[in-house]
Order: C-alpha cells, then sequence, then structure tokens
C-alpha cells in the first residue's frame, strides 16, 4: 500500500474505489474536499493464483475488510463490468461480488460505476486505454508518479469518478 495522506485525514468525503479482479484487486482511497479530490492511499491485492477459487475470493473479502477496517471510507465506489467472455465475466463477478459484501458488512453505501463511465469520467473518453487512465490518474491527483500497477490506477479512477458524481449531485442540490 502506498500512503499518501498521513491519518488525522482533513475533513471530506473518503472514497474507497476498488477495481476487482481475480488475480489482482485494486483499490484506492481519495478524499473528496470541498474545493479538490486528493489521494489518500492505493495499493493493490495480489491473489494467489494456484488457490482454489473459495480461498481467492476469502483473499479478496478480507483484503478489502482490512482496508476498510483501517480507512474507515464513508463510501465505497466499485467498477461493475461489461466482458464479452462468458468466463472473464463470471470470475471478475464473483470478485466484485466479495467486495461488496465486504462493504456492505461494514455497514457502507456503494455504487457501482461501468469502465466506460469511469474512463469518460478521467479521461474524457470511454474508450481510453489503462495507460491513459494512469496518466489522468496522476494528473487529476497531483502525483509526481503514475500509481502503479494499473489495477490501483484503475481504483482510484473509480473513486474520483464517484468523486464526480458526488460533487454534480451536491451542485444540483445547492442550486435547486
Amino acid at each position: 500500500m502506498v500512503n499518501l495522506l498521513p491519518k488525522p485525514l482533513p475533513s471530506g468525503l473518503l472514497i474507497l474505489g476498488i477495481d476487482p479482479g481475480l488475480s489482482t484487486t485494486g483499490y484506492g482511497l481519495v478524499l473528496l474536499c470541498e474545493d479538490r479530490t486528493q489521494a489518500v492511499a492505493y495499493g493493490a491485492l495480489k491473489i494467489q493464483r494456484r488457490r482454489p477459487l473459495p480461498e481467492r475470493l476469502r483473499q479478496i473479502h478480507d483484503g478489502i475488510a482490512a482496508v476498510i477496517a483501517e480507512w474507515q471510507p464513508a463510501e465505497v465506489a466499485v467498477e461493475d463490468f461489461l466482458v464479452g467472455n462468458v468466463r472473464a465475466a463470471v470470475a471478475i463477478g464473483e470478485a466484485r461480488a466479495v467486495a461488496l459484501l465486504a462493504a456492505a458488512q461494514a455497514g457502507l453505501p456503494t455504487f457501482q460505476y461501468q469502465p466506460a463511465q469511469v474512463k469518460q469520467f478521467v479521461t474524457s473518453y470511454g474508450g481510453s486505454q489503462k495507460v491513459q487512465v494512469q496518466e489522468m490518474v496522476r494528473l487529476l491527483l497531483g502525483l509526481a508518479d503514475a500509481p502503479q500497477p494499473a489495477d490501483a490506477a484503475d481504483a482510484l479512477a473509480v473513486a474520483i469518478c464517484h468523486c464526480f458524481q458526488r460533487r454534480r449531485e451536491l451542485l444540483a442540490h445547492s442550486s435547486g
């Protein structure tokens, strides 16, 4: 895990973004303040590929639960999926399900975003490549280097997408 802000955190809405996967699940914490979005921490859970599926799912669940317990986010944003390959869709769906379960067990509201939606918010193009997403995450969060691995950058992108959505909702409520 890469920690970018020390505890205690400044006031704001702490959002955990998750990019689920059976071999690597990325996570990123972003703090939404009134005037800016700050990266707090990010990393990736490396799942042991040779383990039986139930053990791999438990690793994902326990890893996400540990991040939630350590950082106490207010909301969780999870990348949903659109995969043409049925086998890949099932695998990602299983990883996504245990991430959602960990958030639900912590009593956290969860939000789901399609990959194209995340890319559209972060890069202004729904068909962006991973390298473009990493670079825009770096720029948007003012980081010296692009987050590694790409799964962590994707998780930060999901959290940023949720921040944009929350800002939009707050602006709509304040002007309405």
